[in-house]
């Protein structure tokens, strides 16, 4: 079997995804996602220019070589651009070998080492009491853990509470330029132990909450925030720091017992080295789409869990049904699965994504679809073209860029 095309789709039902096709001398195709949120044309030129020309030929099954080919045959290596592009290779050769074997990809990584996966749900509130009703929809909804995110007195925009639709799920206002979003560290810190306080009244001690710093918060802030929200029990604390800074997790963690989720911003396993050698983390956050595909992410589960450190794929909106799929099929697999993020998508994605997986009683399943279990709809893709659109910007009040 050989490789006879490779084919780059760039499509925006609501928002922009970037899809690699694959397709064999025998008729079989296979997809991988490749968006990067905000800078999706750049992964869409380096596949369609520099990586499609030498998958043509190519054996399909070889899944190892042709990753190890395109991580260390390019030489400027790592990065967020060449790892979602060598993702979306990787997981549409998954795709292929597992639809040539006729068994959904899980199979192919070990099986099922679980019936159903768990997931978490956002709820935000520009407000407590708004908080707390959005809180009761994603429990209505059937999820077993709920992430909170409150908007914060005297702030106008703030990552995590945005404009939602009847169901709760975020409206998406794509835009030429980056929505400006302004940030107070000491307001944050002053009114996120009361929003867990609340939450914890009025829902109890057994509900899973998690909470997302989105990398704002310098290491003695962090250990500061972890500690004050121990009486709470959080489920997690997550990127409280920006993490390029390994050693800065030291601090933190010799500070507080609140666990840590690091990583969706990490490309490869040299991110994670002293987290996980040295404790530092109890989950890895990394997403299929990121990380350069199924086959490394995989790896990095298997060195986690040597240290008792779980998975927990990022699996916001904007990693299309392809890179979601792949990541349950993930999630159903390995041992040390932790939690699955899970925000789901908008109908028109859904219908121009068809897939196998999931969602019942806030649990997901990949399904038994030879592959990963998702078709693209070629046609509804191409009626809605890619829209340029950014994620947000951070500015202290004095206008200073902060931390997104």
């Amino acid at each position: 079997m050989k490789i006879v095309d490779a084919k780059v789709v760039v499509t925006s039902p609501g928002r922009n995804f970037v899809t690699l096709k694959l397709t064999t001398d025998e008729g079989l195709t296979g997809l991988g996602d490749a968006t990067l949120n905000g800078r999706e044309l750049a992964v869409v030129s380096y596949l369609a220019d520099h990586v499609a020309p030498l998958l043509t030929g190519l054996d399909p099954h070889r899944i190892e070589d042709t990753w190890q080919s395109l991580y260390r045959g390019a030489y400027w290596r790592r990065g967020p651009v060449t790892m979602a592009a060598i993702a979306a290779v990787d997981v549409a050769l998954w795709d292929i070998k597992a639809k040539a074997a006729g068994l959904p990809l899980y199979q192919l990584l070990g099986g099922a080492s679980r019936e159903r996966i768990g997931t978490y749900g956002h709820a935000n509130g520009r407000d407590i009491p708004e908080l707390l009703d959005s809180v009761r929809a994603r429990l209505a909804e059937g999820y077993p853990a709920v992430r909170i995110q409150s908007g914060i007195p005297g702030l106008k925009a703030v990552y995590g509470v945005s404009d939602t639709d009847d169901t709760g799920a975020p409206v998406l206002h794509q835009q030429a330029r980056p929505l400006v979003e302004d940030w107070d560290t000491a307001a944050y810190l002053r009114h996120v132990p009361a929003v867990f306080e609340a939450v914890r009244a009025e829902f109890g001690p057994e509900l899973p909450l998690l909470h997302d710093s989105h990398h704002r918060l310098t290491p003695i802030q962090a250990a500061r925030l972890g500690r004050d929200l121990e009486p709470y029990r959080p489920f997690w604390l997550e990127d409280c720091t920006p993490a390029e800074n390994q050693e800065a997790l030291r601090l933190v963690r010799r500070s507080t017992t609140t666990p840590l989720a690091v990583g969706e911003v990490f490309n490869t396993v040299y991110d994670y080295q002293a987290l996980i050698t040295e404790q530092l983390i109890d989950y890895v956050r990394s997403a299929v789409t990121h990380f350069g595909g199924v086959t490394p992410l995989r790896k990095l589960f298997d060195f986690a869990a040597q240290y008792q450190i779980k998975s927990a794929i990022h699996g916001p909106e904007d990693i299309s049904p392809v890179g979601m799929a792949a990541a349950v099929h993930l999630d159903l697999a390995v041992h040390n699965f932790g939690i699955q993020e899970f925000s789901g998508h908008t109908p028109l994605t859904d219908e121009v994504f068809r897939h196998a997986y999931t969602f019942t009683d806030g649990h997901l399943h990949p399904g038994e679809a030879p592959g990963i279990g998702v078709e693209l709809d070629e046609e509804l893709a191409a009626a809605h073209p890619y829209a340029p659109a950014y994620l947000p910007v951070n500015r202290l009040h004095d206008g200073t860029v902060h931390d997104w």
